[in-house]
């Protein structure tokens, strides 16, 4: 059994080229969902954005290319290749894309007793 998917197996590979930005689009895949953690890869198109919201885990975003503005609970983050920003659970977000840029999302959920 597979935990992460939509990625090859046994082979060396650039995150960044797994995913392709589009033209006015939030491109994302999905490489890992369950109970307890999702990872996800984004692309997105300069001007995109996913609006404020908030989530019941961590979300730890990984910048793979160009440059994300990140607003967490009113505080704006400028994030370059290879700099990471931690989103505290419930704590309300957003991301938007100054130019073209790539990312790739973990959110670590609490576990459920």
């Amino acid at each position: 059994m597979a935990y992460i998917k939509n990625m090859e197996h046994e082979q060396v590979l650039n995150l960044a080229r797994q995913v392709e930005v589009q033209p006015g689009q939030v491109v994302s895949r999905t490489l890992a969902q369950n109970p307890y953690v999702s990872v996800t890869l984004f692309a997105f198109a300069k001007g995109e954005e996913i609006g404020t919201h908030d989530s019941q885990g961590d979300a730890m975003v990984l910048v793979l290319e160009g440059t994300g503005r990140f607003t967490v609970d009113g505080r704006d983050y400028l994030l370059q290749a290879g700099e990471s920003l931690v989103m505290p659970a419930k704590k309300p977000h957003a991301v938007y894309a100054p130019e073209d840029f790539k990312m790739l999302l973990t959110v670590v959920f609490p576990t459920r007793s």
